[in-house]
């Protein structure tokens, strides 16, 4: 398509945003620099809280210092002790090892969550830039109009005059030209709206940048490749991990004791001190919690897991309605094409026979230009129709990825 450069979405909208490890590709350029940063700061939140989670399992060292001053039968008395003690939890029955594993697929749904919408922003950024292209389309096509019906009134003025037409075809060649004027000024305050929508987004200038080309694409490739069914794929796993983790937590585990203290004690301003003592201990302790809300957790737990399945069946389901409604209307459009083109070359008939006419003698120059008009705007809904296609497209990479 002439009217849109050449970027095969293959090659840029299939790119690696759904990849953690590689954000910062081509369509990042859409984004504002404030837009790239916030969702900077949320991957990086991301990785703060799953680092958080996953080191959970370990326990702080608890260290005390006390000092004391005290006076009791008429004597200033100090006192000073400090320790270090551990209570570290070395097996859980599996806690351990599902509590990781939640933690790394926690930090997956919440990478995939900024990835979805990191897309839906810049499809909106594109999406925005296709609708401003349109808009110019729009304009371009409307001032044909107006053009158009300048000619027919100027036509029904002179019959009007020469008394071949009454007063009434005047009036509604009138506002004929009055309702397209009307409409290009609609459709000049859409675009300015468009342009607005887009500065909140992109730095970038509308005028002065590539608009990708989509391609279509196959069923089983769009449900392969799909962002949303990953993540909600991720969301299987976590809670799976999830209810392991809270049935652990009902198992008997085991934990490392060790600790180290120091006391020392004295008369302010006497004689006495106490010689320093230290000691240190070390053991195993074993429990397991008896809670009568045990299995109401457990099978809470299990429900969001069982849920969790059943959504992600629901979510391909409305995935393929989706596609199926694209495909839809992508076939609607594929005929509206069809027709302008069919359009065009009916004018363009018309337009060598009235050129001809003209010649003659036949016609005016007026018939010919107002032909010639028809013939642009038969182009031009042509171009307005495959960004509409576009569009529709559009609503599929939204959520398309390649690996």
């Amino acid at each position: 398509m002439k009217a849109l450069k050449t970027l095969s979405l293959v090659l840029v909208l299939c790119n690696s945003l759904y990849s953690s490890e590689n954000r910062a590709d081509s369509l990042d350029k859409y984004l504002s620099k404030n837009k790239k940063d916030q969702f900077d700061y949320d991957y990086k939140k991301v990785e703060a809280d799953s680092s958080k989670l996953r080191d959970s399992w370990i326990n702080p060292l608890r260290i005390n210092y006390l000092y004391t001053k005290s006076n009791s039968y008429d004597q200033d008395q100090e006192q000073e002790s400090a320790s270090i003690k551990m209570d570290q939890t070395i097996f859980q029955s599996g806690g351990i090892y599902f509590g990781i594993k939640y933690a790394t697929y926690s930090k997956k749904y919440a990478n995939l969550s900024i990835d979805l919408q990191k897309r839906k922003l810049i499809k909106d950024a594109i999406s925005t830039l296709m609708q401003i292209k349109q808009t110019d389309f729009r304009i371009k096509k409307q001032k044909l109009l107006i053009k158009n019906s300048e000619i027919s009134l100027f036509q029904k003025k002179e019959q009007y005059i020469n008394g071949q037409l009454d007063s009434g075809f005047l009036d509604n060649a009138i506002i004929e030209r009055n309702f397209v004027i009307q409409s290009l000024y609609d459709i000049q305050t859409t675009k300015q709206k468009l342009i607005s929508k887009f500065k909140t987004i992109s730095d970038l200038k509308h005028d002065n940048i590539d608009i990708p080309i989509l391609q279509k694409l196959d069923k089983e490739q769009f449900l392969q490749h799909n962002i949303m069914l990953d993540l909600s794929q991720s969301e299987i796993d976590k809670t799976k991990y999830f209810n392991n983790v809270t049935i652990a937590k009902y198992l008997p585990k085991v934990s490392f004791l060790a600790g180290y203290n120091w006391k020392s004690e004295s008369l302010v301003g006497g004689s006495f001190q106490s010689p320093e003592t230290s000691y240190y201990d070390y053991g195993l302790n074993i429990s397991m919690p008896i809670d009568f809300n045990v299995f109401k957790d457990i099978e809470s737990s299990k429900v969001d897991y069982l849920k969790s399945k059943i959504d992600i069946e629901d979510k391909k389901k409305e995935l393929i309605a989706i596609y199926e409604q694209v495909m839809q209307n992508l076939e609607n459009f594929e005929k509206k094409k069809l027709l302008s083109k069919e359009n065009k070359e009916i004018y363009e008939r018309l337009l060598k026979d009235t050129r001809e006419l003209f010649s003659a003698g036949y016609k005016t120059e007026y018939d010919v230009e107002m032909l010639e008009n028809s013939v642009v705007i038969s182009k031009i809904d042509y171009e307005i129709f495959d960004i509409d296609s576009q569009l529709e497209l559009l609503t599929l990479y939204e959520v398309y990825k390649n690996e």
